[in-house]
């Protein structure tokens, strides 16, 4: 048996206690500055949470993969280095393009492990390609994909270990329009300290939109519409601020002013510190920055952001107000884990659908003085 305080979250929707219902819920508009390679995922994860997703894009980026090619031809060059490292999905991207042109291997069959190195899901771009791998080495033995378990560039730098004045290659953007984020600078360096000896390449280009891609953000915000904003690099945000400022005048102060419940919400705690040192308050950091399913994750929570539309809940009345669920061995075990009064961001181990069948079991309790408990096939 387990007392659980009631939620000081809202109730969804009344329940009828002796039928199914089904419970309805409004969908906040979440806007994300993320470039058009990340866009369609984090468009599609927000429309499974129920938010309503408005991309606002304030960088593009161009691959250049022939800035690339002096390094890789001709074979053997890449050999005088023991690794290359990936800072995004852009940079991934145009060193496959680069590679399509060759028709040998980049290297040899023998010789010392050459070190593929990629954040979170960035890395299915390469895992998932064989022939991306093929592309570098006939024995695909000598490579190792290296995906470090915390998704930032410290912890690729921790994962890579001591360099021992082995060579390794950095695929990093051109900023263009806009002052470079300290990100890649911090990495280069932190390599360094680790005995690396970083070359940093220019992969791909990374340019401020322009004044207007903040026009729809605006509008939002003036009518009060705008539930959140999804930042996934300190790049983005630099250009929203500099776009807000060319088209409408604002600071970040204005738009806290015109829109004072807005949630800011990063993708992981470098993109937070991005923010923060540009003067942005975030409000939300996901626990989990692998991939975007962290930070919808989070606002989810935030917002009380469900699928309810698709599910149907069934409810009994129980005699005593103050009697609390049942748990029994086979209910949710997340329920000891989980303080409804802590900040989102702190959960840890619950998925979200026994996030989702606690927090509606607690609901249930609370709203019809009833002891209610779902079980892991989701009936009550």
């Amino acid at each position: 048996m387990m007392t659980m305080q009631n939620p000081t979250y809202p109730f969804p929707g009344p329940l009828s206690p002796t039928t199914a219902a089904t419970t309805t819920c409004s969908y906040p508009t979440v806007a994300f500055t993320t470039p058009p390679n990340y866009a369609a995922r984090l468009s599609h994860l927000l429309t499974l949470k129920g938010f309503n997703p408005l991309w606002c894009p304030t960088l593009v980026t161009h691959p250049t993969p022939h800035s690339l090619k002096p390094y890789l031809s001709p074979p053997p060059t890449l050999e005088s280095f023991s690794a290359i490292a990936f800072t995004s999905r852009a940079a991934i991207t145009s060193l496959s393009t680069a590679i399509a042109d060759f028709t040998e291997p980049l290297l040899s069959p023998h010789g010392h492990t050459f070190i593929l190195a990629a954040l979170g899901k960035d890395s299915e771009l390469i895992v998932n390609d064989d022939s991306f791998i093929a592309k570098f080495c006939q024995n695909p033995n000598r490579i190792r994909v290296l995906v470090p378990p915390i998704a930032t560039p410290s912890g690729l730098v921790h994962a890579l270990g001591l360099g021992l004045g082995r060579r390794l290659m950095c695929l990093v953007p051109t900023v263009v329009g806009l002052d470079e984020p300290a990100v890649v600078p911090k990495f280069v360096k932190e390599l360094e300290e680790k005995g690396w000896d970083p070359v940093r390449v220019s992969a791909y280009e990374t340019r401020w939109k322009g004044r207007e891609c903040v026009k729809e953000l605006v509008e939002k915000c003036e009518r009060g519409e705008l539930g959140a904003v999804v930042f996934t690099s300190t790049a983005e945000v630099d250009g929203l601020l500099k776009s807000l400022r060319e088209m409408v005048g604002w600071d970040w102060k204005m738009v806290r002013k015109t829109c004072p419940d807005l949630v800011v919400a990063a993708h992981g705690p470098v993109t937070a510190a991005g923010a923060e040192s540009l003067g942005v308050k975030v409000d939300l950091v996901s626990d989990k920055f692998d991939s975007f399913d962290g930070v919808v994750n989070a606002l989810a929570l935030r917002f009380g952001q469900y699928d309810f539309q698709d599910c149907v809940f069934f409810a009994t009345t129980g005699t005593d107000q103050n009697q609390a669920p049942s748990m029994t061995s086979d209910s949710l075990t997340v329920a000891s884990k989980f303080n409804f009064n802590q900040p989102a961001v702190q959960v840890e181990d619950a998925t979200s659908e026994e996030l989702l069948r606690l927090r509606m079991a607690t609901m249930l309790s609370n709203n019809l003085g009833s002891s209610v408990c779902f079980d892991r096939s989701g009936q009550l």
